[in-house]
C-alpha cells in the first residue's frame, strides 16, 4: 500500500494587532514537494487552507519578495530560530516533526506572520545610512576605493535588513531605544566609503545618545544568526572606538 508523503505545520496566528484575542494555534498538513521550503509549504495552505482537523479557515498570511535570501522579507521564527523561510528547506528541519511557525516577537505585529519592520527604516535614518549628493549636475568622477577598502566593505553591504539580529539581540525590546547591530553596521559602511566620510561625524554623534552603540551587552547573538554572515560584532566594536575617539578629542576639530 502506497503512501503519500506530507508535511505537517504548526502556525502562530492573530487575524490584528488590535485582536489579541484571536492569537492562536493552527495545523496544516500538505503534499511533500521535491525541494520543499517553507513558502512552497505555505502556497499550498493559501492553495487549501483546511486545517487538520477539517476546519476551513482564511489562508495564512506572511511576507516574500525574492524568494533567494536577498530581500529580507520573509523573515520569521522557524522550529524556535529566527530566519529566511525561503531558504528554510523542510527535508532540513527535521524530517517528519511538525514545522512550528511564529511571526518575529521585536516587532509590530500585522497579521498571522508579518510585521512591521519600520523601526529598522527608522534607525537607518537616524544614523545617516546613505551618501549624500550635491545636487542633480554633474560632479565628474568620485573619489577611488582601493581594493582594501573594498574588500572590508563588500561584507557589510550584504546587509538586507531582514530583521534577524534584532530579533536574537536580549538588547532589543519594547522599552529600550537601542538601534540595533544593523544600524550600528551601517555606520562603519558608510564611514569606509570615501565620499561617506564627510558625514562620519554626524552618523558617530547619532551613536552617542540613549540608545547608540554604547548600549550594546556584547551578547553576540547577532552574528550567529544573521542569514549574511556579516560581521556585526566586529562593526560594533569598530564604531564603538570611533564614537568613544570622537568622544574625548572630537572637540579638538571644531
Amino acid at each position: 500500500m502506497s503512501t503519500t508523503r506530507t508535511v505537517r505545520l504548526k502556525i502562530l496566528r492573530q487575524d490584528s494587532p488590535s485582536k489579541p484575542q484571536t492569537k492562536r494555534w493552527e495545523e496544516f498538513e500538505v503534499p511533500w514537494l521535491p525541494q520543499m521550503n517553507v513558502i512552497s509549504a505555505l502556497m499550498e495552505i493559501q492553495r487549501s487552507p483546511k486545517t487538520t482537523d477539517g476546519k476551513t479557515v482564511a489562508p495564512v498570511v506572511w511576507e516574500s519578495s525574492c524568494l533567494e535570501e536577498v530581500c529580507g522579507a520573509c523573515t520569521m521564527i522557524v522550529n524556535g530560530r529566527v530566519r529566511q523561510a525561503c531558504t528554510a528547506f523542510v527535508d532540513r528541519l527535521g524530517g517528519g516533526e511538525t514545522i512550528t511557525l511564529e511571526p518575529m516577537t521585536k516587532f509590530p505585529l500585522v497579521r498571522d506572520l508579518v510585521v512591521d519592520r519600520s523601526r529598522m527604516f527608522d534607525d537607518l535614518k537616524q544614523v545617516k545610512a546613505w551618501i549624500d549628493l550635491d545636487g542633480s549636475h554633474e560632479l565628474g568622477p568620485g573619489p577611488r576605493q582601493s581594493p582594501a577598502n573594498q574588500e572590508e566593505a563588500y561584507p557589510l553591504s550584504r546587509c538586507m535588513t531582514c530583521g534577524c539580529c534584532l530579533e536574537a539581540c536580549p538588547q532589543v525590546h519594547e522599552s529600550s531605544p537601542f538601534v540595533g547591530p544593523a544600524a550600528i553596521n551601517q555606520v562603519r559602511l558608510f564611514n569606509l566609503h570615501p565620499s561617506g566620510k564627510m558625514h562620519a561625524t554626524e552618523r558617530l554623534e547619532s551613536l552617542m545618545g540613549e540608545g547608540g552603540v554604547a548600549d550594546c551587552g556584547k551578547a553576540q547573538n547577532c552574528v550567529e544568526v544573521c542569514p549574511k554572515e556579516i560581521p556585526l560584532v566586529d562593526s560594533i566594536a569598530q564604531v564603538s572606538r570611533q564614537v568613544t575617539k570622537h568622544m574625548l578629542f572630537g572637540w579638538l576639530l571644531k
